[in-house]
């Protein structure tokens, strides 16, 4: 099986401290206590709008996002979502602390407490690969809060790729000529794909919590009480459900950032012990459908590259699929 080059970490729209409108500004500043001197703006996610580390007057720091809908028309939904899963996490999430919020109906923005962490290094290092992997076996045992949306209501959206792929040829043909290590198998493979992603929706159901949305460009890893650790960022979709959905969804992003075949990883993941096969090939089966039906759309506003990096994580699903389907 091929792998694909890795696409840029990020590919959204960064904005600076004074691109943003001046009472939006008097209002962060008023909330976290003190005027900003500095800022320094981060290089991953894929977020577009504002997302920078913010020195303040009186020696402390604090992480700022900032999104409007004119930058992408989703991104405040996700924001204001944010907001209110950070209030629920407990602990054990190994979330940063979300210390403000600030929403006036156009701008939502959010302030998080900085901590000392990085992005992971890509390709990925074993060593930071290894911590990363433990952070989400520990994740696999959290039970989820009162107040989070149960999981099934965004796999049952999300896994209807292959269905939707076997009901439109243009679609199809461009997803087998961006494809073309799989388009002999594909066609062939549809019908069960098809049922293996209706099957995986039932398989996310369940109690624990579940980041949904975990790559490493979502994730910190840096020096914690007790040595290295990692940090779980960015949780608009955090959900209640199996653990199964956030061990195999990671994965794809791990294969095509050096990480090693997802199959491999998956097999020494502290995470993935006791899971049923079923549930991990249906799970699979669903994010792949998405990733690669969702790669050969036209690109989100203000996020122009995300296809790119859909088709990088489509490709290293359909390797593990087809491990699977052997």
């Amino acid at each position: 099986m091929s792998t694909a080059p890795t696409p840029p970490a990020f590919s959204g729209s960064r904005l600076g401290w004074g691109d943003l409108p001046r009472d939006l500004r008097t209002r962060i500043q008023r909330l976290a206590g003190a005027e900003v001197v500095s800022e320094s703006t981060a290089t991953n996610g894929f977020s577009p709008g504002f997302a920078s580390t913010l020195e303040l007057g009186d020696g402390t720091c604090v992480f700022v996002k900032a999104v409007a809908p004119d930058l992408n028309p989703l991104s405040p939904t996700l924001a204001r979502a944010e907001v209110h899963v950070n209030r629920l996490l407990p602990p054990e999430a190994s979330a940063p602390e979300l210390l403000f919020a600030d929403d006036d109906g156009t701008w939502v923005a959010l302030g998080f407490a900085v901590v000392d962490g990085a992005a992971p290094t890509v390709p990925w290092e074993d060593a930071e690969l290894t911590l990363a992997l433990e952070a989400v076996a520990r994740l696999t045992r959290v039970p989820a809060p009162s107040g989070l949306r149960d999981l099934r209501e965004m796999t049952g959206d999300l896994f209807t790729g292959w269905g939707r792929l076997a009901q439109d040829r243009v679609d199809l043909d461009a997803v087998l000529e961006a494809l073309p290590e799989h388009a002999a198998w594909l066609p062939a493979a549809l019908p069960r794909l098809r049922r293996w992603e209706e099957d995986g929706v039932g398989a996310t159901a369940g109690d624990r919590l579940v980041h949904a949305d975990l790559r490493g460009d979502n994730m910190l890893v840096g020096t914690g009480t007790g040595g290295r650790r990692v940090w779980l960022v960015d949780w608009p979709h955090a959900s209640a459900g199996s653990p199964v959905f956030d061990v195999v969804g990671m994965l794809p992003s791990v294969a095509m950032s050096g990480g090693g075949a997802a199959a491999d990883v998956f097999a020494r993941h502290p995470g993935a012990e006791g899971m049923d096969p079923r549930d991990v090939r249906d799970v699979l089966a669903g994010i792949a459908g998405y990733l690669v039906r969702s790669a050969v759309q036209a690109p989100p506003r203000g996020i122009p590259n995300l296809r790119a990096f859909q088709l990088a994580q489509g490709r290293a699903a359909l390797d593990w699929l087809r491990v699977l389907d052997a």
